[in-house]
C-alpha cells in the first residue's frame, strides 16, 4: 500500500484513481458487504532482503507456514520466506516459538543476532510495526527487508507480545479489547469498554477459522446492534495492483467519499499512531490477540 492505498483512501477514490471493486451487493439488516473474495493466493516470484546478507528470490508456492493455525494451505507470513530460505540452505536462522509471545523469535541469521523487519504491501512505503512477523500475511507485490534492531527496542516489543497473550488467558481465551473507539464526522466519538471481540471468518481465504482480526471489531459491534456499516471488497486501488481486502466504507452514516474515509489503528498505547500501531494491513486480514486499543476513525487528506 501506498500513500494512495493507505488505509486514510478507503474504498471511494474511485471517481479520483481509478479503483477496481467489485459490485456485487449482500443487505443483512442495515449491515451492507458489496463484493465476493477473489483469487488471493500468492502466485508471482517474491523477494526478500536481508541487510548485511543478501537478497533472495523466492516462489510462494515452496513455502509451507509453520503457523498452521493462522494460515491456510497456500498462504504465509514473512517469518515462513525465512524458515524456507534456512530450509533450503540459503540461510542457517536459529529460532525458536515462544508460547509465552504466541511468535516465534530469531536468535540469529548466520550468526547475527538481533533481526527484526520493515515490510510493506504493493506500491508502499516503509513503517515502523510492532507487529509479530509470524502473522504478518505474505502478497505478492510485497517490499520485505530484514533489519537489525536494537536489543532495546526488541525487548520492548517482546514485552507487549508477552501483555497480550497474559491479557487473553486471564480472559479465557477471549478478546476483551479495553477500549474500541469510533471516530467520524457525525457518530462523534462512540466507546466500547471491555467489549469481547468474535470471530467472522471473514477471509476463510487465507485465515484458519476461529482467528480474530480487526475487522471483526465492526461485525461484532452491528451484531450487538450498537453500530451498522458497509464493507466493500476492493481488487486494487490506483497504483496499489494488489489489494484484495475488504474495507471499511461506513460506520452509521459516515460514508467515506473523495479524499475522507475511516482509517484504524490497533495495539498497546506505548506504540500508538505511527510508533508501531498505525500500520497498512487491511483490517480484515490483521489478527489481533488482545490489544489495549482499537481505533476506527475520520481522516481527510
Amino acid at each position: 500500500m501506498n500513500k494512495i492505498l493507505t488505509i486514510i483512501l478507503i474504498a471511494l477514490m474511485i471517481s479520483l484513481y481509478g479503483c477496481t471493486r467489485v459490485n456485487e451487493t449482500t443487505l443483512v439488516d442495515e449491515n451492507i458487504i458489496i463484493g465476493d473474495i477473489s483469487q488471493t493466493r500468492p502466485a508471482l516470484e517474491g523477494n526478500i532482503r536481508i541487510v548485511g546478507i543478501d537478497d533472495f528470490s523466492f516462489f510462494s508456492e515452496d513455502i509451507v507456514s509453520v503457523r498452521g493455525d493462522i494460515f491456510n494451505q497456500g498462504y504465509f507470513s514473512i517469518f515462513d520466506i525465512l524458515v524456507s530460505l534456512d530450509e533450503s540452505g540459503q540461510i542457517h536462522m536459529d529460532y525458536f516459538f515462544d508460547e509465552n509471545m504466541d511468535t516465534h523469535v530469531i536468535r540469529s541469521i548466520n550468526g547475527m543476532g538481533g533481526w527484526w523487519y520493515v515490510a510493506y504491501y504493493d506500491g508502499g512505503w516503509p513503517e515502523r510495526n510492532v507487529f509479530r512477523m509470524d502473522h504478518y500475511p505474505y502478497r505478492d507485490g510485497m517490499t520485505i527487508t530484514i533489519i537489525e534492531a536494537g536489543q532495546q527496542d526488541l525487548e520492548s516489543y517482546y514485552d507487549i507480545f508477552r501483555q497480550e497473550v497474559e491479557r487473553k488467558v486471564s480472559n479465557d481465551g477471549k478478546t476483551i479489547i479495553p477500549q474500541i473507539t469510533l471516530r467520524g464526522p457525525n457518530i462523534g466519538n462512540l466507546t466500547f469498554e471491555d467489549f469481547i471481540v468474535e470471530p467472522h471468518n471473514l477471509r476463510s481465504d487465507m485465515l484458519v477459522e476461529g482467528n480474530v482480526t480487526a475487522i471483526d471489531a465492526i461485525l461484532t459491534l452491528a451484531e450487538e446492534d450498537l453500530i451498522n456499516y458497509t464493507l466493500t471488497w476492493y481488487e486494487s486501488i490506483g497504483a496499489a495492483q494488489v489489494v484484495q481486502s475488504y474495507w471499511v466504507e461506513r460506520i452509521n452514516e459516515d460514508i467515506a467519499s473523495g479524499r475522507c474515509g475511516f482509517v484504524y489503528e490497533a495495539g498497546p498505547w506505548a506504540f500508538a499512531g505511527f510508533r508501531g500501531n498505525h500500520i497498512h494491513i487491511p483490517s480484515d486480514i490483521r489478527i489481533i490477540l488482545s490489544p489495549e486499543y482499537l481505533e476506527f476513525y475520520w481522516i481527510c487528506l
